[in-house]
């Protein structure tokens, strides 16, 4: 299906893909593209408008990325964010400074006066708030640009060519903290590129069925079902797509929250699709043990993965593709292009170098967790499936800090399920979008009757967020926390100690490892 394009090109910065779902929820098609990709091949693409990423590099070093100058000659709108409005200045023969005692660098949230006369700002208030993050400025600016945005430290905080419709913003609009982002990309989209906003989940969920009917063709392919949302939402796409060409294979690595394999295999028992549930508790556990470091757990939990689908395969016969629920955050944080690593996620940067299928298939590659629910609500899925509390690929091994042991597993499971429970009871399960325990590897001194008691301290971690790239600590009533700790401590073994996370996203993921 054709729709309107707008392209995002990566220069290596953390918000990259955030940049697009901001874009989608503008219901524009976007594709993110990286610096290094032929200006013959985004001609051929005829986008309706371009956005250059942030990224972390200084623009006027001999080694930072750029793109040919054609790229300024296609006639396309450009949006230069961070980094990319510094690439747009500097490509065009502005200069771009290292910040020095008279334009300091800018980090986190900051007040800027906007033109709104601009066609990027129209119908904005003329002060907000925005993002910052930047070491370099913008210092000259090029032939026919002029500011229309500042704050007290960056005299070029937003600028424009009318002309040209050129456009740049050394703050990051894509991200909650710029007040007034989303509306700035809206005008960007809408008053200078001229977009309709024809792209919906209803079309990406055919063009995604479709998409699948050719690649895999008469092939089988098998799905690594969770139970989650991300899994369970492709589960129902690959069946529409595939029907019983599909296997579902549900592996219980004994590191599911209380109760949660039968759960699952509950869900799934009657769906009319092929379902296998492995139970390999203790072989994961066998692997995991001894192991403290994060990362570590994370590439053994993701290879033993791999490893148990390919023996499932040659039991079911010859299978081509394997297909998992990987979503935008996980790819980002397990680093893309130029981007930094912040932390392997099993189903991507986890993966072996060898895995013994044809193909992986990542239907949700392009989507967020929100986008993913919306997915789900549009293929009919079960509203309790599409509203599952969020949970790792790695499972609690990852929530609990240090060697993981079946003891500490149940410790765990148990203290988890009842700050489930009394979320749910206080009506909170909806407005807060993720919430779970950790079992940290810190033990202090507690008095429980008459007794000394030494154990573990257990962290309760809530977040508020619509994309799960940035997320602000959920501000629960001091009443739930105090009933959620009273029983955790009464009822469950091992802990003397419960505290509460109120670290957001960033400096702090959301999970701990």
């Amino acid at each position: 299906m054709n729709h309107e394009l707008v392209l995002v090109i990566d220069f290596g910065g953390q918000y990259n893909q955030l940049i697009a779902r901001r874009v989608r929820e503008h219901k524009i098609y976007c594709e993110v593209k990286s610096y290094k990709t032929p200006i013959e091949e985004i001609r051929e693409m005829n986008p309706k408008g371009i956005i250059f990423t942030g990224g972390p590099n200084s623009v006027y070093l001999d080694d930072s990325p750029r793109m040919s100058k054609e790229i300024f000659e296609l006639g396309v709108p450009i949006l230069g964010i961070c980094y990319g409005a510094q690439f747009l200045v500097y490509g065009l023969g502005g200069t771009i400074g290292k910040a020095n005692e008279n334009s300091a660098a800018e980090f986190g949230r900051t007040e800027c006066e906007f033109d709104t006369n601009s066609p990027l700002l129209k119908g904005l208030k003329e002060k907000s708030v925005v993002w910052m993050s930047h070491n370099d400025y913008i210092e000259t600016l090029p032939k026919g640009f002029k500011a229309i945005g500042h704050s007290d430290k960056c005299p070029y905080g937003a600028i424009e060519n009318v002309e040209k419709k050129f456009y740049g913003t050394q703050f990051h609009p894509e991200v909650n903290h710029t007040e007034q982002g989303f509306e700035m990309l809206g005008n960007f989209l809408y008053n200078v590129c001229g977009c309709r906003g024809d792209w919906t989940m209803e079309e990406y969920a055919q063009t995604a069925i479709n998409d699948i009917r050719a690649k895999v063709g008469d092939g089988k392919a098998l799905l690594a079902l969770s139970g989650g949302v991300d899994s369970s939402v492709a589960c129902k796409l690959l069946a529409k797509a595939i029907g019983n060409q599909l296997t579902c294979i549900f592996v219980d690595h004994g590191l599911m929250r209380k109760n949660e394999g039968d759960e699952v295999e509950a869900a799934f028992a009657d769906s009319g699709v092929n379902f296998v549930r492995v139970n390999a508790g203790e072989r994961f556990l066998g692997k995991l043990k001894g192991v403290t470091e994060p990362e570590r757990k994370r590439k053994i939990i993701g290879e033993e993965f791999i490893r148990v689908f390919e023996e499932e395969a040659k039991k079911i016969g010859k299978v081509d593709y394997l297909v998992q629920g990987t979503i935008y955050p996980d790819v980002i944080e397990s680093g893309t292009g130029d981007a930094a690593v912040i932390k392997s996620h099993h189903n991507v940067g986890g993966l072996p170098d060898y895995v013994d299928f044809k193909e992986i298939i990542e239907p949700l590659r392009l989507l967020f967790k929100d986008e993913v629910r919306a997915l789900g609500t549009t293929l009919g899925l079960d509203e309790k499936l599409v509203w599952r509390q969020p949970f790792p690929g790695p499972g609690l091994a990852i929530r609990i800090i240090g060697e993981v042991t079946p003891e500490k597993v149940a410790t765990l499971q148990d203290a988890d399920a009842i700050f489930r429970e009394e979320i749910a009871n206080a009506g909170l399960d909806r407005s807060i979008n993720q919430y779970f325990a950790v079992l940290t590897n810190m033990r202090s001194v507690g008095v429980m009757g008459d007794g000394r008691t030494y154990d573990y301290t257990l962290a309760l971690r809530g977040v508020s967020t619509s994309d799960f790239m940035t997320a602000d600590f959920s501000r629960i009533p001091y009443d739930v926390l105090e009933k959620v700790s009273v029983r955790i401590v009464n009822e469950v073994k091992n802990i003397n100690r419960v505290v509460y996370d109120i670290t957001s996203k960033p400096p702090a993921t959301i999970e701990w490892e």
